[in-house]
């Protein structure tokens, strides 16, 4: 579904009335602060309801709209939104609308009762998909076709379909993830977590990723010794002893909880924390680099680029332009 890195990814999200508004906020609110945290727009989206009026959400707050749902040949994902009483907005025509606009379409997306939209016109036919844990049994035996399983979301090929709206962050983040990177979702999480005991506004206290539910008590161990270790990185023999495993076992650990390498982590860690320094502050390079544990300016600058396609300076120069 995703665009190339360097260009913009548009995303169309058709929200029916009595949608939860923070469902709505669960899909855009990551959006924004990707683009807010890049500097640039990662991402555009435009909203539009069944009949073109502003979509009364459930708590009263209308959300406006671009324009009533009137698909021709857009290729972009699309995004269906429902909380409540889908059936009633879920008409013949709008499930035309669906069907037609499916051929063309990279992706649709069934945001937790949008997923009962989706099957209802069949398209979600033939794919694994997931709903809300309430609804699971009763869209399972309603559509036997339909291969359910109990996940917070399913990305099935050109079919994505989600469990609720912490659910739908969770997707958000990981669609992020593998448009970007690791560290862009990691940062864009953080903005949604609130951790009381951290009340220091250091540059350098960064939450575990929110799309990650820390299970195993291991790991957690091990990723707030990263967190409290930024500056001065601990090899992995070490860390897994501090937390009381082998060095195999953590990274085996690592990678069924958090899908990635404990190093992968780590460097994500150390380069949302240097690139707050970069944006937020005028420290130099070097002492930036010192800060979050590269060895050298050298050093810290190309692993810098290799995960922000640009250099500090560019950075710094490409933001001060903007002001």
């Amino acid at each position: 579904m995703l665009a190339p890195r360097n260009e913009t990814q548009h995303i169309d999200l058709l929200v029916l009335p009595e949608t939860n508004l923070i469902l709505v906020a669960s899909v855009i609110e990551p959006l924004r602060a990707a683009n807010r945290i890049a500097g640039k727009a990662l991402y555009d989206w435009e909203i539009f309801s069944p009949d073109g009026k502003a979509i009364e959400t459930k708590s009263g707050i209308p959300i406006p709209v671009a324009g009533p749902f009137r698909p021709q040949k857009e290729t972009a994902p699309l995004f269906v939104l429902s909380s409540y009483n889908w059936q009633a907005y879920t008409t013949s025509h709008l499930r035309m609308q669906l069907s037609q606009t499916a051929r063309y379409r990279e992706v649709m997306a069934g945001i937790e009762s949008g997923s009962w939209m989706l099957a209802e016109t069949s398209l979600l036919d033939n794919y694994s998909a997931t709903t809300h844990w309430e609804d699971f049994e009763d869209f399972t035996a309603a559509y036997p076709q339909i291969t359910m399983v109990h996940e917070r979301f399913v990305i099935d090929g050109k079919r994505i379909t989600t469990g609720g709206s912490l659910p739908t962050l969770d997707l958000m983040l990981e669609l992020i993830r593998r448009q970007h990177s690791y560290s862009l979702a990691l940062e864009v999480s953080r903005l949604f977590i609130y951790e009381q005991e951290r009340t220091r506004g250091d540059l350098l206290q960064v939450p575990a990723i929110g799309n990650m539910r820390i299970l195993d008590a291991r790991v957690g161990t091990a990723v707030k010794l990263m967190e409290e270790t930024v500056d001065a990185p601990l090899t992995l023999t070490r860390l897994a002893r501090r937390v009381g495993v082998s060095a195999r076992h953590l990274q085996d650990l690592f990678q069924e909880t958090m899908g990635v390498a404990p190093h992968a982590h780590y460097l994500a860690l150390r380069l949302n924390a240097a690139r707050r320094k970069v944006i937020e502050t005028r420290a130099d390079f070097a002492d930036i680099a010192a800060a979050t544990g590269f060895n050298s300016s050298s050093a810290f600058s190309r692993s810098y680029r290799a995960h922000y396609r640009e250099s500090p300076s560019e950075t710094r120069r490409r933001l001060k332009l903007k002001k």
